[in-house]
């Protein structure tokens, strides 16, 4: 069985490799700096892209800044705080769903909601709703990893609960919190429909 998840694994790499390969042999001799530096010209038929790395930068990077906070707390209080009430599974039934729903409904929701028409503001905001429940979903999890033998020496030795969780779980946390943040940026950066409707066509 190992031998055949070696296999497949390496038909998996096998296979990106041959994607990237084959876009670099075939875009490499697009690429000058005039097109990553210039604005796109003709309805995007010529020119280049120097808007669109800017605009992704700050749509994407802008949505981390809210989202990842916000997750982290959502998360501290439905692991640490929460327990296994009707109203923390409610909450956590209702991030599930969030995550299931498609990227465009969450553009109509951002176009409606906020209010503030086709802006940068209403771009970030949506893309951190949109991020929400990875973020918090990945933090939890890194969170249950955490071993309770840890908070409850932290608790033994004299420290409160907020004291135990900012400088026991959450230090021993942050690199499953950090991969949380990375796919939360990847879909930001990646999502277009949700950007559609609230910050830009192009």
């Amino acid at each position: 069985m190992f031998g055949l998840l070696r296999v497949a694994a390496g038909i998996n790499i096998l296979a990106l490799v041959g994607v990237c390969v084959f876009l670099l042999w075939n875009g490499s001799p697009a690429i000058s700096w005039e097109f990553l530096t210039e604005p796109p010209r003709r309805m995007m038929t010529a020119g280049g892209v120097w808007p669109c790395i800017v605009g992704t930068f700050l749509l994407a990077f802008g949505a981390m800044l809210i989202a990842f906070p916000l997750g982290v707390a959502s998360a501290v209080y439905l692991h640490e705080y929460g327990g296994k009430g009707r109203y923390t599974r409610y909450l956590r039934l209702g991030i599930s769903n969030l995550a299931g729903v498609p990227s465009v409904v969450f553009g109509l929701f951002g176009l409606a909601f906020f209010g503030m028409g086709v802006s940068l503001l209403a771009g970030v905001l949506t893309l951190a709703v949109l991020t929400l429940p990875v973020i918090i979903n990945t933090t939890e999890e890194a969170l249950r990893q955490v071993p309770d033998a840890w908070r409850e020496a932290s608790l033994a030795l004299g420290a409160t609960r907020s004291q135990t969780i900012a400088r026991v779980v959450l230090p021993a946390a942050v690199p499953g919190m950090l991969t949380g943040a990375i796919l939360g940026l990847a879909r930001a950066a990646g999502e277009t429909a949700a950007i559609m409707f609230t910050a830009a066509v192009f």
